[in-house]
Formats: C-alpha cells, structure tokens, sequence
C-alpha cells in the first residue's frame, strides 16, 4: 500500500495548475494526505470531491483560505472481497479529543487495523500566543497517538510538522539555530516522540541521507536546494518491518513543499 503526503499549500492553486493531476498519474497513492487546502469543501471542483477513483474527505478550518487536511483513498481498497481491499470498517474522523480543531489540522481514516493521521502542525511564529499554542498542540497530539496505539491499532501518521528535527534537516542550521522551527523545545519534543517509540521512517531507512522537503519561495531556495525537511511519516516501532520504502518527491512541483511516500506491507 502506498500512502503519500502532501501539504500543496493551496489545493485549488496546484489543480489549476494541473500539478495535482500529474502527480496522481505518475505515483498513484492508495491513500493521499494533504495539508493546507485552504479551502472549503463548497469551494472545489468536480474533480476534487467526486473523482472517479478515490474517496475525498475533508476537514476544512473555519477561517475561509486557511490551513485545512484531507484525505483521499482509492476506492478498490473500500470493496469488500476485492483483491486489493483493506476493507471492511472505514471511518474518517477529525480533530482528537479535548481539542477545538476549528482550523482543521488533523483528519484520520481507519480502514481494517490500520489508523492513517495526516496533520498539519501549527508553525508558532506568528505572535507568543501562537507559540504557545503550536507546543500545547505537540503534547496534545503525542498524547493522543499514544492513547490510539495503546487501544491496539496499527497507527501511522505524517504531515507536516513544522520542525526540522536535527542538524542535517535544515542547509544552514547553524544560522537558523533557535528559530522557531528550529527551535531547542521543538526539537526536544521531536526526541520525545522518538523516545516514546515513533520512528522517522526517513532515518530508519536511510540513516544521514541529506533531503529536504520545504523550500522558501521568496528567495527562491529551491532552485539552489536551500531547504528544511519538515514533512514527516512516523510509524510504531513495533511496526517498522511493514515499511518497505520511502521517498522525497523532490521533483514534483506546485508547492513549496514536495508529497513524501511511503510503501507499507499491510
């Protein structure tokens, strides 16, 4: 099963652009996380809402152009007896309990054993109050892929995590050292979740290997590769041996973020 990760900075922007599309075509996911739609389900085309190939779920934020998550999974995993189903008992929800999500950060689909997250984690850095709030998200959030591996589920969960977790994530650490987004707390708490048994499924695979998935527009890094590896997937240390494979799809464009994926044996 391929799943893919994808924060397109604006979902309608990268479909005019007809990024989306071309990317299905060439690394048909069976399940597709994305981050920042930024848009209402109203708002989308045809295309976006009743594809002929994948069920679409959002969870839009409640301020009109502003972050958002989705989740799209091929239909031939939903037909119970079919040769590829993961089925039966799909359910999507959103948010985690005792959290307003109203900006719609975090969507799930359970399908069989499996619990798939995409999230978009808060950046923190526009005001105190943001900052704070993006590291309460943190540990509300470790603590709720805690409580669902605990209750028995196969749990894996990607996104983007507004961190670059050590050194050899960012191109220029040392000028960035203490900013937020690479910041000593942010990155303590990527060390938590390492100690609480998530594994970067990046590292795992591919130990000191240099990607980077984000690349600032402005000064248009991503033609000199001047990028931060902020997109994630964690899996279940338990549960490292169904990863066959992950990839950086550094070459995709129409955001300022490359989809990762990953291939689990289920």
């Amino acid at each position: 099963m391929k799943i893919a990760s994808w924060n397109v900075n604006g979902i309608r922007a990268i479909e005019r652009k007809g990024e989306l599309d071309r990317f299905l075509k060439a690394y048909k996911p069976d399940i597709l996380l994305l981050q920042e739609t930024k848009a209402k389900s109203d708002q989308l085309s045809a295309e976006l809402t009743e594809h002929p190939e994948y069920e679409q779920f959002y969870h839009s934020a409640e301020k009109p152009g502003y972050a958002g998550t989705a989740i799209w999974i091929k239909k031939e995993l939903l037909i119970p007896g079919s040769k590829n189903s993961q089925n039966p008992g799909l359910d999507f929800q959103t948010g985690m309990p005792n959290c307003n999500d109203d900006e719609g950060r975090i969507s799930k689909i359970d399908i069989g054993a499996w619990s798939v997250l995409g999230i978009y984690f808060p950046n923190g850095g526009k005001s105190p109050e943001a900052w704070k709030g993006k590291l309460e998200f943190y540990e509300q959030f470790l603590s709720y892929v805690n409580i669902l591996r605990s209750e028995g589920k196969k749990v894996i969960w990607a996104g983007d995590v507004n961190c670059a977790h050590q050194e050899i994530d960012l191109a220029r650490p040392r000028e960035n050292d203490g900013k937020i987004g690479f910041h000593p707390r942010e990155r303590a708490w990527m060390n938590k979740v390492v100690d609480n048994g998530w594994v970067d499924t990046f590292r795992a695979l591919h130990g000191d290997e240099i990607v980077y998935s984000w690349w600032d527009v402005v000064t248009r890094s991503r033609e000199r590769n001047v990028g931060w590896r902020i997109d994630y997937f964690f899996i279940d240390k338990a549960l490292l041996s169904h990863v066959k494979n992950i990839q950086y799809l550094t070459s995709q464009m129409g955001s300022d973020h490359c989809p990762v994926m990953i291939e689990i044996q289920s």
